[in-house]
């Protein structure tokens, strides 16, 4: 799905006002996600520290999980705000990779400039899935 200049627009925006909700105490890094659903709803997400390491957690998951608490895994495009633009980890790739391995990612930095637009799938190539389960 090719997104247009108006979604990456509000997408970014709404990943940059959810990293104002970040709670990073420690690491000082807030990230900010945006998640863009089938049904063209969006659910935001901001990492979340805790002083016992490693029971925080990230803000991809955050919203990818808020999306599908409500019934959307259907996951078309995420939008990533940190302070340098920095990428999703290797959890919320598989993460993201179990609900839209085609959806659209965008690294954006602190002031909402997309640094790269790519796929989760060029995040986590040859990603673990349903396909390689054993079905009865």
């Amino acid at each position: 799905m090719a997104l247009t200049a108006d979604q990456v627009t509000t997408l970014v925006e709404a990943a940059r006002q959810a990293r104002g909700k970040a709670y990073a105490p420690y690491s000082k890094y807030t990230v900010g996600a945006a998640v863009l659903t089938g049904s063209g709803s969006i659910f935001t997400g901001a990492n979340v520290e805790n002083a016992a390491y490693p029971s925080g957690m990230c803000a991809e998951r955050v919203a990818v999980y808020d999306a599908v608490s409500r019934g959307e895994m259907d996951i078309r495009a995420v939008a990533v705000v940190t302070e340098n633009g920095g990428a999703p980890c290797g959890a919320c790739r598989q993460v993201l990779a179990e609900f839209g391995l085609q959806a659209e990612v965008l690294l954006a930095d602190a002031t909402g400039q997309v640094s790269a637009r790519l796929t989760v799938s060029d995040l986590l190539p040859r990603s673990f899935g349903p396909k390689d389960l054993p079905h009865p």
